[in-house]
């Protein structure tokens, strides 16, 4: 059995950063800023951008729009200091969604880990 966190890791994350770095270059941001902004590399951007990474999970419309206003943040400077700090609350938003149906689909054989999820946050 798969822990919660590293579920989190292996298919939430990757899926917030690409729709994260996909808004940023849609408002006009360089591919060389959003991997600066985000501190990814420019090939992991590429990546995201290219859907060869975080594009397994399809995010609901809360954890879109909170994204969404992430990335204008970013591009007006209003980010707050530690990214990783709203990208965590965002992760949280994805609990009881849909998108946590689909990890258990296609992790063959796991439990469902909606719950697990919910007590590690």
């Amino acid at each position: 059995m798969k822990a919660p966190c590293e579920i989190i890791v292996w298919y939430i994350l990757p899926s917030i950063r690409s729709e994260l770095v996909k808004e940023l270059v849609k408002r006009g941001m360089s591919r060389r800023e959003v991997s600066e902004r985000l501190e990814i590399t420019q090939a992991a951007v590429s990546q995201y951008l290219a859907n060869k990474r975080g594009h397994d999970v399809t995010l609901g419309q809360e954890t879109k729009k909170a994204i969404n206003k992430l990335a204008q943040d970013i591009i007006e400077n209003n980010a707050p200091e530690s990214l990783s700090a709203q990208v965590c609350d965002i992760c949280k938003l994805t609990t009881g969604e849909k998108s946590i149906c689909e990890i258990c689909d296609m992790i063959k054989g796991e439990k469902p880990i909606c719950k697990q999820i919910e007590r590690s946050h």
